[in-house]
């Protein structure tokens, strides 16, 4: 063997890749040990063999066609390199090969074809599992991007926690709910459909919109979750859907950090010539469904029972500023509460009364406390009389009430109701002057009625005014003429 046909042998057996001679007549020339190795046909002499009894004998049935194109690539074009990634099969595995074809040629002349095979089984896995991640990380970046714009989109219509348990939970959108002990908040503002009829439609809105980004910043930094809009009134749960053992506080310090903000957001009407409003929030603590509720087309998560209805009964007694809260959530509450005095309740449809009371502080962690203060209640020289009415939510019970009113400031009355029999809680609506004054009955003074003013007209203020003003006239009249 000549020297060169010595190193070029050499060589080749040493490589890691196959190579494999085929002259002209379809007859294996050459082999080195990794093609035999690649193409699992160690022990298997394949040179004298020609290509189709090495590789499409009968007993042989692994169908390997690509590789043999490889060949016929080699032979039809003899002008260039060819290279192919083909399946290599066998009884029990299939490997997958990269097939370099070109002619051989000694000098100018053509003398056989040439393979060089290299297994890329483990490559090609590797890229597809390279590739299979890079769609998984593509996919995860669509999924972060579509939760984002879901948790963004109907983060504006549910509260975040409910969007990511929807989102999380494989069952999120699925009907049904639970029993759960939570606390319910329900709040509304006082005489807001009087100021309704009063303001153009954009304006209204603005002032409302305005109004719940307020309460709503109060409401999430109490854990609060917020179930839905009722008019100018809200529906808000504590202690779902993620459960806490301080529902009854968090709902109680939401309510008392909502009520000091409303100064806050009556600045902010009076900057832009809007009327003041007042709110009233009641609170209960009971065992209540939650869970998603409605039919497969149109789902509520929400919460439902007597527990909610009676939040909404504890609201209704409400005057503006005030937190009214039941015994169940006075009782569920460990830190120290400043009580503003209790009101004695019968329930609509139950028997039984209870005892509410208002909330005016609540102690540490929260440190939370409301300054209420109202203008004391001046004395009229002479009784103001006044027409009223008695009312059931808006509607009127008994009308054609004869009463007078004997003392009077912006915010409370003193109201003697002549023959009529009126209770604490009892809502009036007082004829004022063309306009309709409402009220509400708070407590008893000397056989009279004390009365908050829970709907004021934008005329009340000078109206009150007006009737103080002449009543210190008449005062400083009569003081005159006792001196003179």
């Amino acid at each position: 063997m000549e020297r060169r046909e010595l190193i070029q042998n050499r060589i080749t057996a040493d490589l890691s890749e196959g190579v494999m001679v085929i002259r002209f007549d379809g007859v294996i020339e050459y082999v080195n040990s990794a093609a035999l190795d690649i193409l699992q046909k160690r022990g298997k002499p394949l040179e004298g063999l020609s290509f189709a009894q090495a590789f499409f004998s009968q007993d042989d049935r692994s169908n390997n066609d690509e590789l043999l194109q490889c060949v016929m690539d080699a032979v039809y074009r003899k002008d260039r390199i060819h290279e192919r990634y083909v399946p290599y099969r066998t009884e029990k595995t299939t490997r997958h090969l990269r097939v370099v074809s070109s002619y051989l040629r000694d000098g100018e002349t053509d003398v056989a074809v040439i393979l060089l095979i290299s297994d890329v089984t483990e490559l090609l896995e590797l890229r597809d599992a390279m590739v299979a991640m890079e769609k998984i990380r593509s996919l995860n970046t669509q999924l972060e991007i579509r939760n984002r714009v879901l948790q963004q989109t109907f983060g504006r219509y549910l509260s975040d926690d409910i969007v990511r348990e929807i989102l999380d939970e494989p069952d999120g959108w699925k009907l049904g709910g639970q029993k759960r002990r939570l606390t319910v908040l329900m709040s509304d503002l006082r005489g807001f459909t009087a100021i309704s009829e009063r303001m153009p439609a954009q304006d209204l809105v603005t002032m409302l919109n305005h109004y719940f980004a307020v309460m709503y910043e109060e409401i999430a930094r109490r854990r609060g979750t917020l179930i839905e809009f009722l008019g100018d009134g809200m529906l808000v749960v504590f202690g779902a859907p993620q459960q806490t053992d301080t529902h009854a506080s968090d709902a109680v310090a939401a309510a008392l950090g909502m009520q000091k903000r409303m100064e806050e957001v009556n600045r902010w009407n009076a900057e832009r010539g809007y009327e003041p409003l007042a709110m009233g929030i009641g609170i209960n603590t009971d065992d209540m469904i939650l869970g998603n509720l409605g039919s497969e087309k149109r789902t509520k998560y929400g919460v439902l029972g007597a527990a909610v209805n009676l939040a909404g009964r504890i609201e209704s007694c409400t005057t503006g500023g005030e937190v009214l809260i039941s015994p169940n959530t006075r009782e569920a509450i460990h830190e120290e509460l400043t009580i503003g005095k209790t009101v004695p309740f019968t329930p609509k449809g139950v028997k039984e009364s209870i005892v509410l009371s208002e909330v005016t502080g609540i102690g540490a962690p929260y440190g939370l406390f409301l300054e209420k203060t109202m203008p004391a209640l001046r004395k009229l020289p002479a009784p103001f009389p006044v027409d009223f009415s008695l009312l059931e939510g808006k509607s009127i019970v008994t009308g054609g009430l004869k009463g007078s009113l004997l003392a009077l400031s912006e915010e409370e009355a003193l109201l003697n109701p002549g023959t009529a029999e009126l209770h604490e809680l009892d809502n009036i609506c007082i004829a004022l002057e063309g306009d309709m004054l409402y009220a509400k009955v708070t407590g008893e003074e000397d056989g009279c009625s004390r009365i908050c003013f829970t709907a004021k007209s934008p005329q009340f203020s000078a109206w009150v005014k007006s009737i103080l003003g002449n009543a210190e006239k008449n005062k400083n009249e009569q003081k005159r003429i006792a001196e003179t």
